[in-house]
């Protein structure tokens, strides 16, 4: 906290810092049990009519009534990654974008609308980056009627927690009444160590997910659109262990390779055979691929009470870069739900 030469608690931002990274104490409810004061960390989205909204890393909303504030300060950026490939947000968005790819794209200015007959809120969302070239509330309309022409609800794709995400869009839209279905985060890391942990013998390498792929994949009944989905992308390539004759496989993962980058998705293990190392030999298996092909880097998506998942990357030397977010228009008669 920001304390002057009097040694005393100090307020030292205003209204015109929205938009940067803060560090706040605030003292508690005086009826409420626990600590005295709560600090907050986060970006400023807004400082109206006597209450500052800040937006977490994790893009948790904290309101927070400036008759509360004791302390307060602008702070830098979140510290440079010491290990691991450096990446932009934007970076990473675009290639997570080109590794699910829609069927259907459109600019409204420098903003992408993309559609795939509801399959996966990523492939049926806009990705914000950049300038609508109209205001806020002229754009989110735009985008509406878009997706209402194709009879598909309006999903708005942002991120929070580092540099360049969109935390202010966040705090505008949950303003206008938007509602955040799913959060999960973007954790990348350097790809050799990945193509290191395992042997990853007994993977089968396929340029197309078959029917065996297929059967182990969680999305059932997987239809035309879906497969373009899954086959989209600049170098894609899909992993399976087989399982006993006449079963689905024992494990399954898809890999996207585009330039420096791998993007790990749907890695998959029958339930019987986890903790046996299946999960990490078809990911060793993908990034041997990606190697060859010129990655250096890898990402991934993970929920974030995925714990398993979670431990298994971060024994890999994957680190969270962001977390993503999915607002959802308020909810009107004849749409219908997307997939994550």
């Amino acid at each position: 906290m920001e304390i002057s030469a009097t040694g005393r608690l100090e307020v030292r931002i205003t209204a015109a810092d929205v938009g940067k990274r803060v560090s706040v104490r605030r003292l508690n409810d005086p009826a409420a049990e626990g600590e005295k004061f709560t600090d907050t960390v986060g970006v400023l989205a807004s400082w109206d009519d006597g209450v500052l909204l800040i937006t977490r890393k994790s893009g948790e909303i904290v309101r927070i009534p400036e008759s509360s504030l004791v302390a307060g300060k602008v702070v830098p950026a979140a510290p440079a990654r010491r290990r691991g490939p450096a990446a932009s947000y934007e970076e990473l968005a675009h290639v997570a974008t080109r590794a699910w790819r829609p069927l259907e794209s459109e600019r409204l200015g420098e903003w992408e609308l993309r559609a795939a007959s509801g399959f996966t809120r990523r492939a049926n969302s806009v990705l914000p980056i950049g300038d609508p070239g109209m205001p806020l509330q002229a754009a989110l309309d735009a985008v509406r009627r878009w997706y209402g022409d194709r009879g598909l609800p309006a999903y708005v794709q942002t991120a929070t927690g580092a540099a360049g995400t969109q935390e202010l869009l966040c705090a505008e839209l949950e303003r206008l009444g938007w509602v955040r279905e799913v959060s999960a985060e973007m954790w990348i890391g350097a790809l050799a160590p990945v193509a290191d942990r395992a042997e990853g013998g007994g993977v089968v390498l396929s340029r197309e997910a078959d029917e065996a792929w297929l059967g182990r994949y969680q999305r059932k009944g997987v239809s035309d659109v879906a497969l373009k989905v899954l086959a989209g992308g600049p170098s894609v390539w899909f992993a399976t262990v087989p399982g006993a004759a006449g079963d689905a496989p024992a494990a399954i993962g898809r890999c996207v390779v585009d330039g420096r980058w791998a993007g790990f998705a749907a890695v998959e293990v029958d339930p019987a055979l986890r903790r046996q190392g299946l999960a990490t030999r078809v990911m060793a298996a993908l990034a041997r691929r990606a190697l060859d092909e010129g990655a250096s880097a890898a990402w991934l998506q993970v929920e974030t009470e995925n714990a398993g998942a979670r431990g298994l990357y971060a024994g890999m030397g994957f680190t969270a870069h962001h977390t993503y977010h999915h607002y959802r228009e308020p909810e009107t008669p004849g749409t219908t739900g997307a997939g994550r």
